[in-house]
C-alpha cells in the first residue's frame, strides 16, 4: 500500500460523497504576485558625501501552491473561488535591505488532484500525498539593488533591476479518485448496494439506471483490523468512451484504482459478453487500465439456485477469478474481500 492510502485510513473511517457536493473540475484564474524592485541608493553620512552603492533587492512576488490535504475528497470548496490573487514583492531600500516578499496564496486540495494549463491541456502539477506542496503558479523574482553592480570601473552604478512580472494563466483543476479497487459494471448492477454492505458509506440505492451520479468512497474493514479503500464509480454503458450516457466524465476515477472489481448481474443475458463490452471501453478510454488486476463478481446470486450456478460458472471467461455474491443474502462476501485483499497484494 501507498502512503497516501494510509493516510486516507488514518483520519476517515467511511468516505460518502453527496451528489450536490462532489466537485471534481474547477476552472480558476491564478495570478502570482510581482517582483519588488531593487533600490539604486548611496550611502550618505556627515562626512560622507559620496558613499558607495547601498541598494538592497526587491522581494520576490507570492507563489500560488497546491498543497495536498487527506481529509479533503472533492473541490466544492474551489468552486465559486474563480481569482486567486497572491501578494506582490515590496521593493529594496537602503543598507542593503531586502524588500519583503509576497504573500503566498496556498490552495488545499485532495489527494488525486492534477492541475492543467486550462488552454493546451498540458498536465503541470500532480498531488498524491498529504502535506505535499508544489508551486503551481510562479511569482516574479525580485529585481537586484545597485550594490550588485558596482565593479571598479564603475564604482558608482545607477541602475537597479526592476522586478520581474507575476504571472496570470487560467488552471484547470482535476481530480481522480485514490482507491484501492474501482467498481466498473453496468448500471445497476448492484455496486451501490456492495459498497454500502462492506462499508460505512450510503451511497444512493434504488431499482433503476443511473442511481449513482457520482463516485462514492468506502473504507471497507478486513481481518485482523487491516482495510482498503473501495471507489463506486456511475455505471458504464456501450458507447461510454464515445461520450454516451455519462460518458467518459467518471471513468478517468478508475485510472487511480490499483485493481478493478468487475461486477454483472446473474440475470445478464450473457455474462461474458457483457465482461467484454465493459472490457471493450475501458480499453478506448486509456489501454494502460488492462494492466490492472481484475476481479469478477457475480452479483444477485440470491436469485439462482447451485445447479444454475454451477451451469453459468463454466461460461464465465477463465482469465480472471470470479465469484457469486449476493450483498443482500451477504453470500460469498467474506470471499471475496479475500480475493480482493489476495489481488491487493500480489507481487
Amino acid at each position: 500500500m501507498t502512503d497516501v492510502f494510509w493516510a486516507i485510513r488514518s483520519t476517515l473511517t467511511s468516505l460518502p460523497v453527496a451528489s450536490n457536493n462532489f466537485i471534481d473540475y474547477v476552472k480558476v484564474c491564478c495570478r502570482s504576485g510581482k517582483g519588488g524592485a531593487g533600490s539604486s541608493h548611496f550611502f550618505r553620512a556627515k562626512g560622507l558625501p559620496n558613499g558607495g552603492p547601498d541598494g538592497g533587492d526587491g522581494g520576490r512576488g507570492g507563489h500560488v501552491i497546491l498543497e495536498g490535504n487527506s481529509q479533503l475528497w472533492t473541490l466544492l470548496h474551489l468552486q465559486y473561488q474563480k481569482h486567486v490573487i497572491a501578494g506582490h514583492g515590496q521593493g529594496g531600500a537602503e543598507s542593503l535591505r531586502s524588500g519583503a516578499q509576497g504573500e503566498d496564496v496556498i490552495l488545499q486540495v485532495p489527494l488525486g488532484t492534477i492541475a492543467r494549463d486550462a488552454d493546451t491541456g498540458e498536465k503541470k502539477v500532480e498531488i498524491t500525498e498529504h502535506g505535499q506542496r508544489i508551486i503551481l503558479t510562479p511569482g516574479g523574482r525580485g529585481g537586484l539593488g545597485n550594490d550588485h553592480f558596482k565593479s571598479a570601473t564603475n564604482q558608482a552604478p545607477t541602475y537597479a533591476q526592476p522586478g520581474e512580472p507575476g504571472i496570470e494563466e487560467w488552471v484547470v483543476l482535476e481530480l481522480k479518485l485514490l482507491a484501492d479497487v474501482g467498481l466498473v459494471g453496468f448500471p445497476n448492477a448492484g455496486k451501490s448496494t456492495l459498497l454500502s454492505v462492506v462499508s460505512a458509506a450510503q451511497p444512493k440505492i434504488a431499482d433503476y439506471a443511473f442511481t449513482t451520479l457520482v463516485p462514492n468512497l468506502g473504507v471497507v474493514a478486513y481481518r485482523d483490523y487491516q482495510s482498503f479503500v473501495m471507489a463506486d464509480i456511475p455505471g458504464i454503458i456501450e458507447g461510454a468512451a464515445e461520450g454516451r450516457g455519462l460518458g467518459t466524465r467518471f471513468l478517468k476515477h478508475i485510472e487511480r484504482n490499483s485493481m478493478l472489481l468487475f461486477m454483472i448481474s446473474v440475470d445478464s443475458n450473457d455474462i461474458a459478453a457483457e465482461y467484454q463490452v465493459l472490457l471493450n471501453e475501458l480499453t478506448q478510454f486509456n489501454p494502460e487500465l488492462l494492466e490492472k488486476r481484475r476481479v469478477l463478481a457475480i452479483t444477485k446470486a440470491d436469485l439462482i439456485d447451485d445447479e444454475l450456478e454451477d451451469e453459468i460458472r463454466a461460461t464465465l471467461p477463465t482469465e480472471l477469478p470470479s465469484v457469486f455474491i449476493s450483498s443482500l443474502a451477504n453470500k460469498n462476501i467474506q470471499r471475496l474481500k479475500d480475493m480482493i485483499w489476495q489481488e491487493l497484494h500480489a507481487k
